[in-house]
């Protein structure tokens, strides 16, 4: 991978926007002196050595005054944009790799019982993946969002309130578990009539053992090619339900809610809808720019091609 300079540019990118997000409660303590859900309406802001309101009494938002407190401007209800982008880009970041995780390990456990154990329960597993990828997953993540945001979530003993960020990582990871489930089943089809998991079962290994033992491993790159690609895909789906509502609740941040929040004021203050709109664009770009640098690592002929 580290002759892929476009891979190691955008590498750079994405762990600047980790470190961005990281550092969120720093900026937002030590240089903007505010919280991301701390209102201020009727505050004012010096900007070019003249004092104006935060929110105009028409409802009109600061811009961006560099120099000042509000670098990004402030949004409709008067809360820093830009405390706010760098917390949405940390919520945003943990329900998309959660959610990624989540699928992956859904779908490692789907597609490696389906492929090894075939028969009836590898008709039940196929069926359901069927019936899932048979529905749009914006609509249906948007109908789970709806239906979870409001009464919560109880799992066992956890009960996951409301606006829990937990709630739109489970509906993303559940929804997306078909794009890597199918992609395993069939390479589990594949390695299950090998030698060696023949030579597995004649020395007594259990189904279980050489499912996660023998079969897993040689699958893994698969999972490692993919997970990058369904990172990106649950940052960017995040955006949307919450987007639509159905995704992170208020008054918490993230970029799909900044985006809705700006659209009301789209004309007067681009920045509010545009910023956020960066912030996503060039994490999912970075994503799958390193998601497709592991495909061609991991995969002989494209690594060949590029040492050419």
């Amino acid at each position: 991978m580290r002759r892929d300079r476009l891979a190691l540019v955008f590498s750079l990118l994405f762990g600047l926007l980790v470190v961005m997000a990281l550092a969120a409660p720093l900026y937002a303590e030590h240089v903007a002196n505010t919280t991301p859900d701390k209102q201020n309406l009727t505050g004012t802001v010096v900007v070019d050595g003249e004092e104006v309101d935060i929110v105009t009494p028409d409802g009109i938002p600061v811009g961006p005054t560099w120099g000042s407190e509000y670098l990004l401007g402030a949004d409709i209800n008067g809360r820093d944009v830009a405390v706010r982008l760098l917390y949405a880009a940390r919520n945003s970041m943990f329900i998309g790799l959660t959610g990624a995780l989540i699928t992956t390990l859904l779908a490692i456990v789907f597609g490696i019982v389906a492929g090894y154990y075939r028969g009836p329960v590898d008709w039940i597993i196929s069926r359901a993946m069927d019936v899932l990828w048979a529905v749009p997953v914006l609509l249906l993540g948007v109908a789970l969002g709806v239906a979870l945001t409001l009464g919560g979530v109880r799992i066992g003993p956890l009960t996951l309130d409301a606006g829990s960020l937990w709630i739109p990582a489970l509906i993303i990871g559940v929804v997306s578990v078909v794009y890597l489930a199918r992609p395993l089943r069939g390479e589990i089809l594949q390695l299950r009539e090998q030698e060696f998991v023949e030579a597995a079962r004649a020395q007594g290994a259990s189904g279980p053992r050489i499912m996660f033992s023998e079969l897993l491993p040689n699958v893994m790159s698969t999972v490692l090619v993919f997970f990058p690609l369904l990172f990106a895909n649950a940052v960017l789906l995040e955006a949307s339900l919450s987007f639509l509502g159905a995704g992170v609740q208020p008054p918490d941040a993230s970029w799909g809610t900044m985006i809705d929040e700006g659209i009301n004021v789209l004309i007067t203050q681009p920045a509010l809808t545009i910023a956020p709109g960066i912030m996503l664009v060039l994490c999912v770009l970075s994503l799958n720019v390193v998601g497709e640098s592991v495909r061609k690592a991991i995969d002989p002929r494209a690594r060949v091609m590029l040492e050419q």
